[in-house]
């Protein structure tokens, strides 16, 4: 059964996937994207993470996915794309399937796929997962959690900028 399930979300996550890339609205492709932000997250609760998958739909579909419509908004981006060239659409096909080929056997083969580091399946589920990726969070990757909040400043008050020049 939970094979079955798998399937059905990873089938909906592909085409939600493809939407993504090819839908000519921005606002349809966000869309697109929201529902693959919520495959992922059910496939973090399949995989026994459900702090992961909570924070997987409050950031990145909640708060990342306004952002990028609020930008998409504020920049009144057109729909009209012009002419596709179905060649350089059908190069792109096959060098991500064949990327895509590459890393999955890639995975398989090597050491990344072990388990490595400090965290032991006991000491998860005697601490628990939340506290385990707040003390990493907070201690270890405070730098790069700052620097991104920064990131993400910088980039709403770039879109603010670009948007006023235009009006």
């Amino acid at each position: 059964m939970e094979t079955f399930f798998f399937a059905i979300v990873a089938l909906v996550a592909i085409v939600s996937g493809i939407l993504v890339v090819k839908c000519r609205n921005p606002i349809n492709s966000a869309l697109s994207l929201i529902l693959t932000f919520f495959c992922l997250a059910t496939f973090y609760v399949m995989l026994d993470a459900p702090f992961m998958a909570a924070i997987q739909v409050i950031v990145y579909a909640g708060a990342i996915m306004v952002l990028i419509v609020f930008v998409i908004m504020l920049l009144n981006l057109r729909t009209d794309t012009g002419i596709r060239y179905t060649h350089a659409v059908a190069v792109g096909s096959i060098i991500g399937v064949l990327t895509l080929i590459e890393i999955v056997y890639f995975l398989n083969r090597s050491w990344l796929a072990e388990s490595r580091g400090g965290m032991s399946k006991e000491l998860i589920e005697h601490v628990g997962h939340t506290e385990l990726i707040g003390m990493s969070m907070f201690t270890e990757f405070l730098l790069p959690f700052e620097i991104t909040s920064l990131l993400l400043l910088v980039a709403i008050i770039g879109a603010v900028v670009l948007a006023k020049r235009k009006i």
